[in-house]
């Protein structure tokens, strides 16, 4: 998301009033459309036309709650497709891996095959069909918070409080966007087993990343986890080539004029439906609070340098009443968290 608000350059209260009412530019200026908690800075028609998307058979989707290593996975498996020379532009990346929320259904429509789609719906919203592939990253609560924290502070007025406390309690009351991260997660979960889902956690990722790789080759399509097998030079280089420090490289600048540039595409390669957002790029930007970029650190326990006592008090209630009756902690069995 900050990769949208960061691009467009401009106060959320400024927006057309398409793209919602009462805008401001803080953690929870978030509406309901068709049940989905969403920002303001989405488009209403977008993200309705995302939701009536048919799937093709061929599709491969990649479904997360924000900051759960959706960047990462989108670029390892974009990656894989290309035999280890993805988009080095943000404009292709987008192109090649459409964020469907903030582009719509046009952009799954246009894009060219073997692709990948990106969304942050939970799987009562997820367009759905039994020949369609998805896979669903997921990771631990406490680190959730503090990259989402970092991910939404960077669009957030400076005249607004973006400290951790008030945003750590929002992500607590599910009033962030995309909502309660138990009900998106608890979603998928009860899903992990199904044959066209492939279900895992960044931790899982970080800890054998060689592992993941040739399992999401092997469930994108039998050819690509072969491919790997016979040539461990080209998995290395899929590896190495999805670092943190060249996804930088490729993110950290480029995202701050993504709008600006996709729709500056030609008529071959534009998205007729993201024509919503060009009145909106030519106002002055608020003053916003810094940030570390659009990828960060991507390490596993930064929740330990945030945290206080009452803030871990405030998780352990709220995760022990949202997992009732699960098992989905267990995920993080091996982990050191409160």
């Amino acid at each position: 998301m900050k990769s949208l608000l960061i691009s467009l350059q401009v106060p959320l209260h400024k927006l057309p009033k398409e793209a919602g009412d009462d805008l401001n530019m803080d953690f929870d200026s978030c509406r309901d459309v068709n049940g989905l908690w969403i920002h303001h800075i989405f488009h209403e028609d977008l993200i309705r036309s995302v939701l009536a998307y048919k799937p093709r058979e061929d599709d491969i989707f990649l479904a997360t709650y924000p900051k759960c290593g959706t960047t990462w996975t989108q670029y390892l498996i974009l990656s894989i497709l290309t035999d280890g020379h993805p988009p080095k532009t943000v404009v292709d990346f987008m192109l090649a891996s459409p964020f469907m929320e903030m582009m719509g259904a046009e952009a799954a429509e246009r894009m060219a095959r073997p692709g990948l789609l990106k969304t942050h719906l939970p799987f009562n919203l997820q367009p759905y069909s039994p020949q369609a592939k998805y896979i669903y990253v997921t990771r631990n609560p406490y680190d959730v918070c503090v990259s989402f924290y970092y991910h939404m502070k960077g669009i957030t007025a400076k005249k607004y409080d973006a400290s951790f406390d008030r945003f750590c309690k929002a992500f607590i009351a599910g009033k962030v966007s995309c909502g309660d991260y138990f009900d998106h997660l608890l979603s998928w979960y009860e899903h992990r087993n199904d044959p066209n889902v492939l279900f895992f956690t960044y931790e899982e990722m970080k800890k054998d990343i060689d592992f993941w790789t040739l399992k999401i080759a092997d469930f994108m399509g039998e050819q690509y986890g072969k491919k790997l097998r016979d040539d461990s030079t080209l998995l290395r280089k899929i590896i190495d080539t999805s670092s943190l420090k060249n996804m930088q490289g490729v993110f950290n600048e480029q995202m701050r004029t993504m709008i600006k540039d996709l729709l500056s595409l030609g008529p071959d390669r534009a998205i007729k439906s993201m024509e919503v957002y060009r009145e909106v790029i030519a106002h002055d930007e608020e003053p916003l609070h810094s940030d570390d970029g659009f990828v960060r650190k991507g390490i596993v326990g930064d929740w330990k340098a945030h945290f206080t006592d009452e803030q871990i008090k405030n998780m352990k209630t709220w995760i022990a009443e949202k997992t009732k009756g699960s098992d989905v902690m267990n995920l993080w069995k091996d982990l050191d968290l409160p």
